[in-house]
């Protein structure tokens, strides 16, 4: 594959996103519910590339420029594949985990997303109506016309709330700061508007943050208790959890996240960003998950069995309005994003990016082929989509040539 086609790849997953030999085995194929009762061909009808995916996680651990450690499940309705690599330590060289937990950042946003999409099919939301009319003591009357769809799907216009700075050591500075979500959705509000709300769309945390706001004042109990109930608990998701507002640590089995800086002497150090309050980012990106775990949610979301098909469209619906700050089509839904591969191939799926992880969900629609992965990378909140991670989207997508005969 030439670099214009990487570049391509990576491009689209943007606007969404002791090392050794890689450790992977086959496994059965899930069997989701099918989409409608037509008879269609599979967008992707040949097993997982087994040899493609080793290469993209192999020789992963502290001296690789990229990543320490990767997670991957490729699945769907031809075959199924899982490895892991890199090392779960830089300090002992422990093999990495491969059930390990890790920072899923706004692949929360999915979730988030599923939840509002429940209540609106319960008729307790309109996704038409003005967000202020649910929050009337929170939306002030500037954002009066912003509505509960435009929030979703990022045309809401509201302005991001401010924080410590973009820089990696300001933020490291800040990193075990205990964040509200209401002074954030405040400071936020108190602001002049981006753009007109639904004529063009900005990607920010704050329009989850709000959602996330919204979804406590319509349950009447908390944002984590609402996606427990709704979405984990009836899933079985049991290594999938929220931390608590003043946590900072990955209870259970993970694998360390590093972020790699410069030493005074200028080489190059990986410095431990395992441990960090997220509460800044709540219903945005503070879900703790595994890949088994994500892998289980992405196959009931499009399957249609977590939020009901009518809303369903939300997810796989993009608006028709410029990216705010490329100018370019928007190419964000009501929770996940579309991904045009080069080939033509059309895939749908969230990004998420904590200091010393990048994660990623989704698949082609009909689920003929799933991924999700966990990479550990040493830049994971760098302009650039990690090389390992966009190794790992190329393989897993790629359509091998079918078997004379079959």
């Amino acid at each position: 594959m030439n670099a214009r086609t990487r570049t391509l790849i990576a491009a689209a997953l943007v606007l969404g996103i002791a090392s050794g030999p890689a450790v992977a085995h086959a496994a059965p194929a899930p069997n989701p519910a099918p989409l409608s009762s037509a008879r269609v061909a599979p967008v992707i009808s040949t097993p997982p590339d087994a040899a493609a995916l080793e290469k993209a996680i192999a020789g992963l651990g502290p001296e690789h420029g990229d990543a320490t450690a990767a997670l991957v499940r490729v699945g769907g309705k031809s075959g199924a594949w899982q490895g892991s690599s890199g090392v779960a330590d830089v300090r002992t060289g422990r093999a990495a985990l491969e059930q390990g937990r890790f920072r899923a950042g706004s692949v929360t946003k999915t979730f988030t997303s599923a939840v509002v999409l429940q209540l609106a099919a319960e008729g307790r939301l309109d996704l038409n109506r003005p967000v202020r009319q649910y929050l009337p003591g929170t939306v002030p009357e500037g954002y009066g016309t912003v509505t509960v769809r435009q929030l979703l799907n990022h045309t809401s216009g509201i302005p991001a709330a401010d924080g410590p700075g973009n820089g990696f050591e300001e933020q490291w500075e800040h990193r075990f700061d205990v964040t509200d979500p209401h002074d954030q959705v405040a400071n936020a509000f108190a602001k002049k508007s981006e753009f007109t709300p639904g004529t063009s769309q900005h990607y920010l945390n704050i329009n989850y943050t709000v959602l996330g706001v919204l979804i406590e004042r319509v349950t009447g109990t908390s944002y984590e208790e609402a996606v427990a109930r709704r979405i984990l608990k009836p899933l079985g998701l049991r290594q999938t959890s929220f931390p608590a507002r003043t946590q900072t640590k990955i209870h259970g089995p993970h694998n360390r996240g590093y972020q790699a800086t410069v030493g005074a002497d200028g080489s190059r150090e990986l410095r431990d960003v395992t441990e960090w309050n997220s509460s800044d980012r709540w219903a945005a990106g503070d879900i703790i998950s595994t890949t088994a775990d994500l892998e289980r949610f992405t196959i009931a979301l499009f399957a249609g069995r977590i939020v009901p098909r009518a809303q369903l469209e939300e997810m796989f619906t993009v608006p028709a309005v410029k990216d705010f700050v490329s100018g370019k089509d928007a190419a964000l839904t009501a929770g996940m994003s579309k991904i045009v591969l080069p080939d033509g191939t059309v895939a749908w799926g969230k990004t998420g990016g904590r200091h010393g992880c990048n994660t990623a969900i989704g698949g082609t629609r009909d689920l003929s082929r799933t991924l999700v992965y966990s990479v550990n990378a040493t830049d994971a909140k760098g302009q650039d989509m990690n090389k390992v991670a966009l190794g790992i989207v190329i393989a897993a997508f790629a359509k091998r040539a079918s078997p004379q005969g079959a």
